[in-house]
């Protein structure tokens, strides 16, 4: 009885969780994987299509333009964010004055709204007014303003917002890690003569492997899902050269400006959806695997 009794004041507890897993997880997913076979645009009867969606999927030019920039975006994003977090978490790391001060101020953009930042940052990149061209000028290091929002620059302004609000994050893990390392391996090193340099590179980062896979697999899924401040500076353009995977689902889904389509696309979105879930999970499968055969090896 009291066994009885036990499970059903755990079930009482739990029974909160179950039914929002199934509400906002399960049935979503049950959803798209019965629309991605039909013609939906949100209204009236759907209409069975078959394989159709996919047929349309794999010739939709601008999707396959979109998943290539999604790959730009984040490989960009990696390559500022990573370094300059393990930079600035091994200097935060150190008896440097303030560092509790420099450590939440750099945390801060992390808990700032997204679009937030999206929209100050396309007034400081504003082609015509904005700061950065301004003291660019003044600098004398342009004799015109340039269009950082334009087809020529739009992603490197759009990867530069997007590592600017995400390294704080990243800082924070990587000062986990970093305390978590002895002490007492510093000062070995410190008695056979080693350097600031040397510390660094055979002390530091191999003992902070555990913890970078984990990182770098954090920011990889968070690049390949990121689309808010993209959208909200430049909307997947100029002519779709910032466009990412889920920026072209959410259109699809969701029309939010004329160069949308007019039309919900609830079919053939739920067909998009499922292919850019399964290029995500490949991506991170890889990961996981290339991760375990480096550790195999080290």
């Amino acid at each position: 009885m009291n066994k009885w009794k036990r499970f059903g004041e755990n079930g009482l507890f739990l029974f909160p969780s179950l039914v929002l897993t199934l509400v906002l997880g399960i049935y979503p997913i049950l959803w798209v994987l019965r629309y991605m076979f039909y013609d939906y645009p949100g209204y009236g009867v759907p209409k069975f299509t078959g394989l159709y969606n996919f047929q349309r999927l794999l010739g939709d030019a601008q999707f396959w333009e979109a998943v290539t920039n999604t790959f730009i975006f984040m490989g960009g994003k990696l390559l500022i964010t990573l370094p300059l977090s393990l930079l600035l978490a091994v200097v935060l790391n150190g008896k440097l004055r303030g560092r509790q001060w420099l450590r939440a101020v750099y945390f801060m953009p992390t808990v700032v709204s997204t679009s937030v930042i999206a929209i100050v940052f396309y007034i400081i990149f504003n082609s015509y007014n904005g700061m950065v061209n301004r003291i660019l000028l003044q600098l004398h290091l342009i004799d015109q303003p340039m269009d950082w929002l334009g087809p020529q620059y739009a992603m490197l302004t759009v990867i530069l917002v997007a590592a600017w609000g995400a390294f704080g994050n990243y800082m924070l893990l990587f000062l986990a890690g970093l305390q978590s390392i002895p002490s007492d391996v510093y000062e070995s090193a410190a008695i056979d003569g080693a350097n600031s340099r040397q510390k660094l590179w055979y002390i530091t980062i191999p003992m902070l492997g555990p913890v970078m896979q984990m990182i770098i697999m954090l920011a990889i899924i968070a690049s390949l899902k990121g689309y808010e401040s993209i959208m909200v500076m430049t909307e997947g353009g100029p002519v779709g050269k910032t466009e990412v995977m889920y920026l072209y689902l959410y259109k699809l889904l969701f029309p939010v400006s004329s160069s949308t389509p007019a039309v919900q696309q609830f079919g053939y979105g739920s067909a998009v959806g499922f292919a850019t879930a399964v290029i995500v999970g490949l991506i991170t499968g890889l990961y996981f695997y290339l991760s375990k055969r480096m550790n195999k090896v080290y």
